[in-house]
């Protein structure tokens, strides 16, 4: 292979994961095609069917080897007791402890009066969530059959981390960063989270830093969006606060989204694998298309590759150009356009 070929590991997923990653595909081919190989795997419900797994060996294997990851979304819930959560075992495995979500309104779509345009940046591999808070085990438990425990896992090094990523992505923007906590009632937690945000944040001096608690950032997302920049959160709060923004900007099916950690990233749709809709090709593929954008302009930045950072480009502005149309949005934002015709309209857009 050449040397200038991206390498790019797809991993269609489960529900309408192989429609919207096909659609995927059609565009990033259409965008960056003569430098781009896709090399497909099967996870979720295809591979325990075919192997037993949810997530086999020669997937983790692979993922390291590629240059960048596209993962659909996976069916998690209903998988068999011991079966992974592809998702959570790729952010935990290979450190991808950055989950990046840009939201931006748009006109028609929003449901704000004041327009948005922010990136949440959330921790992804502790927090409150149980498969990521304890080395063996999980991190909840019943002592007794009406008492259940949580553990909630805060550790420096974590914080310091994904504050540093989200520095560096304020540095490119407006240089405003908000630290979004609960250290009023979470004293050692959140005030773990503050104190390291606050020593990262020392780093960049052109950055602008302010501290919100939690269920006032929830708040001041509806009545005063401009006032954000750039997020940093944990967790469970960055996903909560993530979704809300995306819905309000015009629809979570309309927002990018990627885990980073310092050599691996995968392009992931921030929406779930909706079987209930699944091989109807109505499913709208506008997040995991942004997704794989944001991962061209990962390894762009990456590798100082301009033609990377300019296919991205290319695609994010041919999708906004395509949703400013209502007439060639999908079904779920008042469209008539199912996931191929939305496909096919973003390429000619690039085209």
């Amino acid at each position: 292979m050449a040397a200038d070929m991206i390498d790019i590991l797809v991993l269609p997923g489960d529900g309408i994961g192989p429609e919207i990653t096909a659609a995927t595909l059609a565009v990033l081919r259409a965008a960056a095609g003569e430098r781009l190989a896709f090399t497909e795997m099967a996870i979720g419900e295809a591979s325990l069917a075919a192997e037993g797994s949810t997530l086999p060996d020669a997937v983790m294997t692979a993922i390291p080897r590629a240059d960048g990851v596209v993962l659909g979304p996976v069916s998690h819930y209903s998988y068999p007791a011991g079966q992974p959560n592809p998702s959570a075992a790729l952010r935990t495995g290979f450190n991808l402890y950055a989950n990046v979500r840009p939201c931006r309104s748009r006109p028609g779509l929003s449901l704000l009066r004041d327009p948005m345009d922010l990136v949440i940046v959330r921790e992804n591999t502790e927090g409150f969530y149980a498969d990521r808070s304890m080395y063996m085990g999980p991190g909840e438990f019943m002592p007794d059959p009406d008492s259940a425990f949580a553990i909630r896992k805060i550790t420096a090094p974590a914080v310091r981390r994904v504050a540093r990523s989200a520095c560096e992505i304020a540095m490119t923007r407006r240089k405003r960063l908000t630290a979004v906590h609960k250290a009023n009632v979470l004293k050692l937690t959140d005030g773990l989270f503050l104190r390291e945000v606050r020593a990262v944040a020392a780093d960049y001096p052109e950055i602008e830093l302010d501290e919100v608690i939690v269920d006032a950032a929830a708040a001041l997302l509806i009545r005063d969006p401009g006032r954000f920049d750039v997020m940093v959160t944990t967790n469970m709060f960055g996903d909560i606060l993530s979704d809300e923004a995306s819905e309000l900007s015009g629809s979570l099916g309309l927002g990018g989204s990627i885990n980073a950690g310092d050599d691996i990233c995968v392009a992931q749709a921030q929406h779930g694998s909706a079987p209930d809709i699944a091989g109807q090709g109505i499913a709208n593929p506008t997040s995991l298309i942004l997704s794989a954008a944001m991962l061209l302009d990962w390894l762009g930045r990456r590798r100082a590759d301009a033609a990377l950072r300019e296919a991205a480009a290319r695609i994010e502005a041919a999708v906004e150009a395509i949703l400013g149309d209502p007439a060639q949005r999908t079904r779920d934002v008042g469209g008539p356009l199912g996931t191929t015709d939305f496909a096919v309209a973003v390429v000619g857009e690039l085209a």
